[in-house]
């Protein structure tokens, strides 16, 4: 089973090259180099410019390198996935996607620039017709000329579309958000939650990165690097639980126990299920201890 963290991504924005350069340095799973809302429109062009060089000199290690283009109704867009295919990221963000046809308008122009095959496509979800629409959206999946990978929920942009408040346990969106996991993971593409605003209340903070946990999320998105760790350790199996999982797995791999869907450790039934959950959970655990620099 082959896993990659995707704990804690972080924005940077494109036109702060001092930023991009200390994200080479910090202990998130992946940066997300924005051209889209953290750039100026009139500083669009230099910080397209900017980025493909950051990006075309590397060095971030382990560490996801994502493009966030400017929408596809932008003037932008087109110059940004360009600029994209030739820098060679290891995906490019699209916001406001609304539907399968725009990915695969997305995944044609890439073929079309013979981009690199290992470049991915990952979605940004942040308006009401996306979330009606999901399960069209996430099934373009099955298409690998799309190139879709991964979806970034954007709760701001939900909540300034809808009127929805974000309130502490995020209650007038919890079910939008559950639609997005149940969909991405139907069709094998991992899902990162939105960011939290509050950068002075680590308590809330860590709350959401258990909610966004406990809801299937592989990560969250952050708009800080002190949030980082708090969302490392929400999103890693702690000790106790690899532990366990590993005794499953043992359990399970005894040869008097090949053939049984149902066994009892410890004076409780597991079934088979809990084992292919506990080795999800060992390769997770594995994948982020190889990850750390």
């Amino acid at each position: 089973m082959t896993i990659r963290p995707r704990r804690s991504v972080l924005y940077m924005p494109g036109s702060n090259a001092r930023a991009i350069e200390k994200s080479r340095t910090l202990p998130c799973d992946g940066v997300i180099i924005d051209l889209e809302d953290a750039v100026a429109p009139d500083a669009k062009e230099a910080a397209r410019r900017q980025v493909v060089e950051a990006v075309k000199v590397g060095g971030f290690g382990h560490r996801e390198v994502l493009i966030r283009i400017n929408g596809v109704d932008s003037p932008w867009s087109a110059d940004d996935l360009d600029a994209a295919a030739a820098a060679a990221p290891d995906a490019v963000l699209v916001p406001k996607i609304t539907t399968g046809d725009q990915l695969e308008m997305i995944g044609a122009r890439l073929l079309s620039l013979h981009a690199d095959r290992r470049i991915r496509v990952w979605a940004m979800i942040e308006t009401p017709v996306a979330i009606l629409n999901i399960r069209e959206i996430a099934a373009a999946a099955l298409d690998s000329e799309t190139r879709l990978a991964g979806f970034v929920i954007g709760t701001n942009d939900l909540a300034r579309e809808t009127g929805a408040r974000i309130v502490p346990g995020r209650l007038p969106m919890s079910g939008w958000l559950s639609m997005c996991v149940l969909a991405a993971h139907t069709y094998g593409v991992d899902i990162l939650d939105g960011v939290y605003n509050d950068l002075g209340n680590a308590d809330g903070f860590a709350h959401e990165c258990a909610q966004a946990r406990d809801l299937g999320f592989d990560g969250k998105t952050l708009i800080h690097p002190n949030q980082i760790a708090a969302c490392n350790t929400a999103f890693s199996p702690g000790a106790s639980e690899v532990a366990e999982a590993r005794r499953i797995i043992a359990a399970f791999d005894e040869p008097d126990n090949a053939d049984k869907g149902v066994i009892q450790l410890d004076g409780r039934m597991v079934e088979r299920m809990h084992a292919d959950i506990a080795r999800r959970t060992v390769a997770i655990a594995e994948a982020i201890a190889s990850c750390q620099d």
